[in-house]
């Protein structure tokens, strides 16, 4: 039987579930996710509870506050100015709470997010911690194939 090492590619359906037990991803219901591990499509923790599990394997795992996408980090709380917003992007824009806000990277072949946590005059504070950073979560998979 194949079992999951650190480079494998695997088709399996997962669910991601943050502290208060509601799914944030989950792939029970649709179609199965693909994946290669070792190129960052799952936090290493996560990739960590797969390896060595096998085929057919169902398997649930309890993560720790933080373990599986580090604690919040205060520094990733930034102001932008609103002037910097409008060069970016639409001038028009309207923010609110809440909103998840896309930036490019420096070389601009990727992209990031930032949610918006605070109103300012002429600047917005972005939070760009992982929302599940600093919380505990749960991951169930089903191991469907491994390559």
């Amino acid at each position: 039987m194949t079992t999951i090492a650190a480079d494998s590619f695997l088709t399996l359906h997962y669910r991601l579930a943050g502290p208060d037990g509601a799914p944030v991803v989950d792939t029970f219901a649709g179609q199965p996710a693909t994946l290669s591990l070792g190129t960052g499509e799952l936090a290493p923790a996560m990739e960590a509870r797969l390896v060595g599990l096998a085929e057919g394997a169902r398997e649930s795992f309890e993560m720790a506050s933080g373990e599986a996408f580090g604690e919040r980090n205060p520094a990733l709380l930034q102001r932008v100015k609103r002037s910097l917003l409008a060069q970016w992007g639409d001038a028009d824009a309207h923010y609110a709470v809440g909103d998840v806000v896309q930036f490019p990277t420096p070389g601009g072949q990727g992209a990031y997010a930032g949610v918006v946590r605070e109103l300012g005059p002429d600047w917005l504070l972005f939070d760009f911690n992982h929302p599940l950073a600093g919380q505990p979560v749960r991951l169930d998979v089903h191991v469907i194939g491994v390559l």
